[in-house]
């Protein structure tokens, strides 16, 4: 992923995370701020709506989109009928982020990919699923 930000990038691009992808992210918040910098649309989705927005107030995160009562199918198939830029990437985690992005035409990107394209860090012994709950644990 290119990271420098122009008209044409910014407008070409909805960027979504999945949450199990954000939490292995060692500053979610810093990750967001580079990413809206060549992404139109940015947001977080999830199976778990609850738990994506217990994530976006503990991080503070500042969003376009998340599930808000609704799967991650059908936040990304919803999200791609309302945003107009030509690409919609899921920067995504699990094998069901991989399907749904794949049949509601949006590309995925696995985490480790990105992180790498972009120079971003994932958390410290992040090598596999660590998930919000474990994120919660460690502050403890």
């Amino acid at each position: 992923m290119d990271t420098t930000p122009t008209e044409s990038t910014t407008e070409a691009m909805t960027l979504a995370f999945e949450l199990a992808a954000l939490d292995r992210l060692d500053d979610p918040n810093g990750v967001l701020d580079d990413a809206r910098a060549w992404s139109r649309y940015v947001g977080v989705i999830g199976n778990d709506s609850d738990a994506v927005r217990s994530a976006v107030e503990t991080y503070g995160l500042d969003l376009d989109f998340v599930p808000d009562g609704r799967d991650k199918w059908l936040t990304l198939q919803e999200t791609r009928e309302r945003t107009n830029t030509r690409r919609h990437v899921l920067v995504g985690d699990t094998a069901d982020g991989r399907r749904a992005a794949e049949r509601t035409g949006w590309e995925f990107v696995p985490i480790e990919e990105a992180v790498e394209k972009a120079e971003w860090e994932l958390t410290e012994g992040s090598s596999g699923r660590t998930g919000f709950l474990s994120w919660l644990r460690n502050l403890v």
